[in-house]
Order: structure tokens, then C-alpha cells, then sequence
């Protein structure tokens, strides 16, 4: 397998790495992940028993891939420190908002570009990632990159003026869920029920129907209506959804983080 960089060891680097060990993709001596701030780095290091340190340039030397796992306020600073070092690399943002071309002409032409969005359940094996190929990218690393990200969940290519949509949606995504879960488990309290059954009912109930769409095929609103009989409990809670605005409220939580991924790659 490839040796691995990744640039910056926050939560979306350290859910990769997780699965790509998890997932037996790579050896921990294959990967190796920077970071300025030595905490993050010292808990990669005993977490996942990898290679850490803080110079960038020395660890882009050494990879054959390399992924930007920084902060998009942080990733012009990192491309103008790093410039045509990365040329030899295959290199894999994730980083929300930056483009393909911002990437090559911040590095000195780098042609080898690929813009990915994954999710955070990679840490769990159940991400969600998007591909956006540069022109210089080949086949094989195509079978690659997607090979790196199907080891952490489901991987959909795009074209890339569609990614800051999939920031909006999938990107952002599994926080809108987590908020969704605690409010159910929030209500089954409020109805008496123990807070940890609540909490395991709740996930369990989101991860159950999720999985039902994925492997059924059928339209969601499909299995919803299978759901709600006629006159019956279901109908009612979804009633009250209606008037609380549940899915103009989702649709616009999309919209919202679609609008700033696209102010944040500027």
C-alpha cells in the first residue's frame, strides 16, 4: 500500500485513519500525519501507533499520497509553505471550499488533485465520501483513492462545482442526525422513559430506517407512508413535524452549509 501523509490530525484525519486501519487497508508504518498542536499529535500516536510530527515538508517527501486534513481558513498557508514539494504526490483535499485549481496553481502546478468529501462515521466504517477528479488524474489513481475511502464507507463521484452541495449535505450532515437522535431520545424522556434506553432507541431506530432506504431501494416516502397507518400514532407525530417545519428546517441547514462552503473556498 502507499505511504500516507495526512496534514492536520483533527477529528476528519483521525475517522480516516481509523478505518484505514481498521479496515486493514494500510499498516500504521505507512501512515504518517502532522500536526503544529502536540496534543493532537501525541493522541494519533497513541491512538492508532503511527508516525506524528510537526514538519510538513519532510513528511510530503516521504508519502506517495497526500491528504490536506486542515482547516479551511488554514490551507493557503499550508499550500504556500508546502508549494511544489507536493507536485511528486497523488494529493487528496478535504478540505471544505478549496478547489481543485486553487490547489495546482498554489503548488506550482501540481496535476495529480483530487477534492473529497468525507463524513465523520468513517471512524465507525459507515462514511459517506464524494470524489471530484483533477484532469491529471489517472486510472489507477482513481482505483486508489477510491480503494483509501471505500475502506471507510461508501464512496459517489461528482463533478466538482457540485461539492460544496455535498458539504451542505453529507459533509455537515451527521451533526443535523446527532441533533435529530438527542431530540427523540429528548422526547422519550419527556414521555418517561430511562435516558440510556431513550438514547439506544433513538440511534438504533435512525440507523435501522437508514439502512432500510440504502438496501430496500424504495422512495423514503414509500416506506413513511408504510409506516403511517391510517388514524394511527405515526400520522399524528407526523403532523406535528409538518407544523414544526422539520424538512423546510433540513433543507435549509443544507442550504446554509452549502453557501458557506462556497464562501469559504472563496
Amino acid at each position: 500500500m502507499s505511504k500516507i501523509t495526512f496534514i492536520g490530525g483533527g477529528q476528519m484525519a483521525e475517522a480516516m485513519i481509523g478505518g484505514l486501519l481498521g479496515g486493514q487497508v494500510c499498516s500504521a508504518e505507512s501512515i504518517w500525519a502532522t500536526d503544529p498542536v502536540a496534543e493532537r499529535r501525541d493522541r494519533l500516536k497513541s491512538q492508532f501507533g503511527i508516525r506524528v510530527g510537526s514538519a510538513n515538508r519532510e513528511a510530503v517527501s516521504w508519502a506517495d499520497v497526500v491528504v490536506l486534513a486542515v482547516k479551511p481558513q488554514m490551507l493557503p498557508a499550508v499550500l504556500s509553505e508546502l508549494g511544489p514539494t507536493l507536485a511528486h504526490a497523488l494529493v487528496i483535499s478535504i478540505v471544505a471550499g478549496g478547489t481543485i485549481r486553487t490547489i495546482a496553481e498554489q503548488t506550482g502546478g501540481a496535476t495529480r488533485v483530487v477534492r473529497a468529501m468525507p463524513n465523520t462515521p468513517a471512524l465507525v466504517r459507515e462514511g459517506m465520501t464524494a470524489l471530484a477528479m483533477g484532469a491529471g488524474v489517472s486510472d489507477d489513481d482513481v482505483r486508489l483513492v477510491r480503494t483509501i475511502f471505500e475502506a471507510v464507507g461508501l464512496v459517489v463521484a461528482v463533478e466538482e462545482r457540485l461539492m460544496d452541495a455535498v458539504t451542505g449535505l453529507s459533509g455537515s450532515g451527521p451533526a443535523y442526525v446527532f441533533q435529530a437522535i438527542e431530540a427523540l431520545a429528548d422526547g422519550g424522556v419527556m414521555m418517561g422513559l430511562p435516558r440510556q434506553t431513550a438514547e439506544l432507541l433513538a440511534a438504533q431506530t435512525v440507523l435501522g430506517a437508514a439502512r432500510l432506504v440504502l438496501e430496500s431501494g424504495v422512495h423514503p416516502a414509500q416506506l413513511k407512508d408504510r409506516v403511517a397507518s391510517p388514524g394511527g400514532t405515526t400520522i399524528a407525530g407526523l403532523h406535528r413535524l409538518e407544523q414544526g417545519g422539520f424538512r423546510a428546517a433540513l433543507m435549509a441547514a443544507v442550504e446554509a452549509a452549502t453557501t458557506r462552503s462556497k464562501e469559504l473556498g472563496g
